[in-house]
Formats: structure tokens, sequence, C-alpha cells
């Protein structure tokens, strides 16, 4: 009983450094925030954050991202796995019971004298035998506890890992379906335009018929017609190829899979930045650095636990019989118990050089958790940034738009009173045309920055979400069964 009590006591004990989370970088505001006034940060819907962009098509694929996308599917398999190695470990805090059974039949002697000849009859016997057996080494320096204890964060970071691959999709997709409406919006500008040149066109022939133009007009309304046309359907390409972007994201063949397109034109949203403090919880790839620093942690104090002995305590119980019938009586039975205590005391500095491996793999962990703190930061700045320039761009690209339309129709009439060569206008109808194509790229910029930003903000997700170690005990729990787990739970 004292060994026993001794041992409960001991396991208590858990060597290596308890983990706290290092410090990182982290300014007072953004550099960025000041650029415009301030928004309820209830402007977003932080759940299906896409719903900002208020796009009934946008949402419903959405949906299906966590439905058929495929790196999705990759990542919650990975994170599966992890809580599995977690099972694995927690195993390790239980004895281990094996039962055995043999039966054995064997011959000897037997066989001829060489100096008479004669044969000589062997012997030939039977043995049974059952036996149980346990052993169990007891945690006594917390090596177990602390191999738990590194595969949960791992497995948490994990976690944090699926909701990347989730956040990516999300934001990919919200970027690619906005180039996708951009696409439709500058389709309709040139098909517009092109109607505008076509009506152009007809006006030039009839003054060409009635010997008011020269068939140089003509032919130069035709190639603005046709040149105009073909930018159109150029624009199909892009188009086409952006669609089949979103079936592969919502796990879909682009043969099987179409959006048509609408006259709706998606409004650029305003984007709300909370402190950047709040960034260390929302963004799950930081959460994942942060918990693979905490599994780094652990890993030192399973290196530390090898400079301790090894305690295994054993035992045997069991029957053995020369006949079959004898082997449940009393006096075939046997049993044993026993410990074994093991330390090493020469290595030559391979523990210790373990030891140092954990400190400095934890030590490049704290670095890349510092490093994926600050390259949040400069995503969030990054896309602020854009959204301040792109917004000011908008404004002044909207009044050179304008300034040309405007210049377009006056020059127009100007040739349809005789006064300037139909050159100027074709000049003037291009130069519109071009800074209205100019302005739909513009939109098309902002729009992806928006979305860009609240990836970098990261969307709808927080910290919280984490699943707890308790969480992940439910997922995976030990297995008691001797027999291999059923098809179900393997296809999981």
């Amino acid at each position: 009983m004292g060994a026993v009590a001794t041992a409960v006591f001991l396991s208590a004990c858990t060597v290596g450094p308890d983990y706290r989370r290092p410090d990182a970088p982290v300014p007072a505001q953004y550099k960025e925030a000041g650029w415009k006034v301030g928004e309820p940060s209830d402007a977003i819907d932080r759940g299906a954050w896409w719903s900002v962009y208020k796009d009934p098509v946008l949402d419903d694929l959405e949906k299906q991202i966590d439905i058929s996308n495929q790196n999705l599917k990759a990542a919650e398999a990975a994170f599966q796995q992890a809580e599995w190695i977690v099972a694995q470990a927690r195993a390790g805090f239980f004895p281990t019971f094996n039962l055995n059974a043999s039966a054995q039949r064997s011959r000897t002697g037997g066989g001829s004298s060489s100096s008479t000849g004669a044969g000589r009859s062997g012997f030939t016997s039977s043995s049974f035998s059952t036996s149980a057996s346990a052993s169990w080494v007891p945690d006594l320096w917390g090596k177990i506890r602390r191999t738990v204890e590194g595969d949960v964060a791992s497995a948490q970071a994990s976690a944090s890992d699926l909701a990347s691959a989730r956040l990516a999709a999300q934001g990919t997709l919200a970027s690619v379906y906005l180039q996708l409406r951009v696409a439709d919006e500058l389709k309709r500008l040139l098909d517009a335009a092109a109607s505008y040149y076509a009506e152009s066109l007809r006006i030039t022939r009839n003054q060409y018929q009635s010997g008011t133009a020269d068939q140089s007009a003509v032919s130069q309304a035709e190639a603005q017609l046709e040149s105009t046309q073909a930018q159109a359907i150029a624009v199909g390409v892009t188009r086409a190829q952006l669609e089949h972007a979103i079936a592969v994201l919502i796990g879909k063949p682009p043969a099987e899979f179409s959006i048509p397109p609408t006259e709706a034109v998606v409004a650029v949203p305003v984007i709300p930045a909370e402190m950047p403090s709040a960034l260390l919880e929302r963004r799950p790839d930081i959460a994942a650095a942060e918990r693979l620093m905490a599994s780094a942690n652990a890993q030192i104090g399973v290196a530390e636990a090898a400079f301790y002995p090894t305690i295994t305590l054993s035992a045997d119980s069991g029957t053995s019989a020369l006949t079959l019938n004898r082997l449940l009586a009393t006096s075939s039975r046997f049993w044993a118990f026993g410990s074994t205590l093991v330390e090493t005391v020469f290595d030559a500095g391979a523990r210790a050089a373990i030891v140092e491996e954990a400190r400095a793999f934890f030590d490049q962990t704290i670095a890349n958790y510092r490093q994926s703190v600050l390259t949040g930061f400069q995503q969030v700045e990054d896309q602020l940034a854009a959204l301040r320039i792109l917004a000011q761009q908008a404004e002044v690209q909207d009044k050179a738009v304008a300034a040309a339309f405007e210049a377009a129709r006056i020059l127009n009439n100007q040739y349809l009173a005789g006064t300037v060569a139909y050159t100027s206008v074709i000049v003037a109808d291009q130069t519109a045309l071009t800074n209205a194509v100019t302005a739909v790229n513009i939109r098309q910029s902002r729009l992806v920055a928006s979305a860009a930003l609240i990836q970098a903000l990261g969307g709808g997700w927080d910290a919280a979400q984490l699943p707890s170690r308790e969480r992940i005990d439910e997922d995976a729990p030990l297995n008691f069964s001797p027999f291999p787990p059923a098809a179900e739970v393997r296809s999981r």
C-alpha cells in the first residue's frame, strides 16, 4: 500500500514549464482607421459576413462551401485525425491488459543407436496454458499529461486550420463572385455603348448617302462599333473562367454549373474595423499559431520527464498443465506480481539535447506566432488603405466619366451641325467609354478589397469557437473494446 500511495502522490508531479501566451506587438489603433467616420460594429452580421453585399445568390453559394468544398473536407479530416491522436495519448493513463492461451505438443529423444542399430523410443508431451497479464506505467512525472496537453493544443490548432480553410474558401468565393458580377456590369456597359455606336453608324451612313459625310466617317463608325462588340465578347472569357472557379469552390463540375447574368449592381459596403487587439481573437490563423506554441511548450515537459525514473507495475495470473482436463485444476494455477524501475544514468547528453531541441522549437513557434500577428495587421492595413485610396479614386473618376460623356455629347452635336470632323466624335466617344470602363474596374477593386478586409478581420470567426479539451474528449472517446472500431466510426 505504501508503494501505491507513493505512486499516487508522485503522479501529481508534472515537470516542464506551464504555458503562458507570450506577448505580441499590438498597436493601439490602425494607421488607416481614421479615414472615415466611425460606424457601429453591428453593421456586419458576423455569422454570415457575406450578407453585407445583400445578394441572395451569393448567400446560397456560400452555404454550399461547408457541404461540398473538398479543401474544407480535407481540413475536417485533419482535425478528426488530431482528435484521435489525443485519444491515443490519453490511453497512456490506463493499464494494459492481455489475454493469452497456448497449446503445444513436443517430442524429445528417439532415433537409432550408431553402434547397435537398435531403435530407441522418444518421449512425447503436451502442455496447455492460459494467462492474463496487466501492466501499468504510472505517470509519475507528468509525461503523459504533458503529451495529452500538447496533443489537445495541436488538435485546437487543427480546428483553427479548419476555420482558416473555411474562411479562405468563403473569402475566395465572395471575391470571385463579386468579380463575376462586375463582369456582368462591364458587359452591359459595352453592349450599351455598342448600341449607341450602331445608331451613330446608321446616322453616318445616311449622311454618306445624302452626300454630307465621306466614306472615311462610315469606316470609322464601323470600326468603333465592331471594336466595342469585340470587347463585349471578350468579357465572356473572363466571366466563364470566374463561373468555373465558383463551381470548383462549391464542389461541382464546371459543366454542371452556371450563374445567369443579372441587372443588379452590388454596392460597396462600409466595413467597420474593430480594435487591433481583437484581431488576436478573430483570426483563426493567429489562433492556430498560438495553439502550436502551447503544444510546443508541453513537449518541453515531455522531454524533461526522460530525466526521471520509469516505474512499471505488472501482474500475471493463469493456469498451466500437461493435460487439457487438468488446466482448470487448482494445482495448475499460478500468479505473479512485481514492479520494475528503470533509470538512465548515462546517455552522453542525448536527453539534454532533446530538451534543448524542444526549447528551441518553442522559441520558433513564438517567432512564428508574432509574425502571424504582424502579418494580420499588415493585411488589415493594406485593405483599409486600398479602400480609402480607391474611394478617393472612384470619386475623381466619376467626375472624369461625367466630363467625358458631356464632351462626347457636345462634339457629336457639333459634328451633326457640320462644324467638326467625325474623327473628333470618335476620339471623344472612345475617351468616354474608356473612362466608364475604368470606373467599373475601380468598383471591382473596391468590392474585392472589401471582401479581403472582412477576411483579414477574421470574418465571422472568434477564438471562443475553438473546441475545449472536454469537447475533444467527447468527439474521440476512449475505446475499451478489444475489437477494431466499427465501420461507421472509421467513416465519420
